[in-house]
C-alpha cells in the first residue's frame, strides 16, 4: 500500500496550524497588494487582509509559481510515496491546470492532481475525504477517480453586503452597482461547479437568508437524496464579520438539525472579490469510503 500524502490550498480555508493538525500540507495562495506580495495565512492574515481592503487597497490574486510547488511536492515526497493534490476550482483560477501540466511532465505517477471544482468549505471537505480514502487503503489512482466522479456534488450559496467590490472588478457597470445600492439589494450568488453566478436578489439581510437555506434544502432533496439520509454535509462560509457568522451558523444549524454545522472564513481568493460582510451555506454530500 503507497503512503499518500493529501496537499490543498489555502483557498479551502485550511490554515498552516490547522493543517498540521489534520495531517494535510497547504500551499499558501499568493496575493499582489499595493504591490508588494504577500501569502495567505504567511505573512497575511484574514485580519491584516480585511484592514487593507478598508484603505482600498489594490488587490489581485495570483498562482502558486511552478518552483513554489515543485519545492512543496519535493520536499513531501521525500516522506510519502505518492501526493493527491487538490487546488481551488479550475473554473475560478487557472491554478489547478498550471499544477496538471507540472505534475504530467515531471511528477507522473507520483503527484496527481484533482480538478475537484470546489472552493473553501467545500474544498476542505474533499481534503478530509481524500485523507479518510488513503488511511482505508485505497489506491491513488481510486481517490482520484472517486473525487472527480462526485465533483459536482456541492453547492454553495453567497450573500453579499455590498456591490463595491464587484463594480471595482469590474464584475458588474457602476450603474447597475448604483441602483443595486439605492434599493439596498442583497445579492446571492451561487457556486455550484465550475464558476460564481448570479442565483437572486434579496431586499433584506433576512430574506436573503431564508433564499439560501431554501436553495439548500432543495439540493439536499433534488441532487443528494433527501434530508432524511442524513448524506450531506452542511457548512456556513463568511467573511471578516465573525458575530453575525455566529448568528447565521445558529439559524443554519437550526434549520439542518441532522447535521453538525462546520464554519470558516471564506478564502480570501473569494473574499477579495465581494468584500466585507458576506454570509454563505454550502452543502456537500457525504462519500461512502
Amino acid at each position: 500500500m503507497s503512503k499518500i500524502a493529501i496537499i490543498t490550498d489555502s483557498n479551502s480555508g485550511v490554515t498552516q496550524s490547522q493543517a498540521e493538525k489534520l495531517g494535510l500540507f497547504v500551499v499558501p495562495m499568493p496575493f499582489r497588494i499595493n504591490d508588494e506580495d504577500y501569502y495567505e495565512d504567511i505573512n497575511l492574515t484574514q485580519d491584516q487582509f480585511y484592514e487593507k481592503l478598508a484603505q482600498d487597497a489594490t488587490v489581485s490574486t495570483s498562482q502558486p509559481t511552478p518552483d513554489s510547488l515543485m519545492t512543496l511536492w519535493d520536499k513531501v515526497l521525500k516522506d510519502y510515496e505518492q501526493i493527491i493534490y487538490i487546488p481551488m476550482s479550475s473554473g475560478l483560477s487557472g491554478s489547478c491546470q498550471s499544477a496538471m501540466m507540472i505534475a504530467n511532465e515531471e511528477y507522473e505517477g507520483k503527484v496527481f492532481v484533482v480538478d475537484n471544482q470546489r472552493i473553501s468549505v467545500t474544498q476542505r471537505q474533499s481534503a478530509l475525504d481524500a485523507q479518510a480514502m488513503a488511511d482505508a487503503g485505497m489506491s491513488a489512482k481510486e481517490i482520484v477517480d472517486k473525487l472527480t466522479e462526485t465533483k459536482f456534488e456541492s453547492s454553495i450559496y453567497i450573500m453579499l453586503d455590498t456591490l463595491y467590490y464587484l463594480k471595482k472588478g469590474g464584475r458588474i457597470t457602476p450603474a447597475a452597482a448604483a441602483l443595486g445600492t439605492l434599493l439596498r439589494l442583497k445579492p446571492v450568488l451561487q457556486i455550484q461547479g465550475e464558476k460564481l453566478d448570479a442565483f437572486a436578489k434579496a431586499r433584506t439581510s433576512s430574506q436573503g437568508k431564508s433564499i439560501m437555506i431554501n436553495a439548500v434544502k432543495a439540493d439536499i432533496e433534488n441532487r443528494f437524496g433527501g434530508l432524511d439520509k442524513m448524506d450531506v454535509h452542511v457548512a456556513c462560509a463568511y467573511t471578516k464579520d465573525l458575530e453575525s457568522a455566529n448568528q447565521w451558523k445558529a439559524e443554519v444549524q437550526q434549520a439542518f438539525p441532522q447535521t453538525d454545522v462546520f464554519m470558516d472564513p471564506l478564502s480570501l481568493s473569494v473574499a477579495c472579490h465581494i468584500g466585507p460582510g458576506a454570509l454563505a451555506v454550502t452543502a456537500t454530500r457525504k462519500l461512502h469510503i
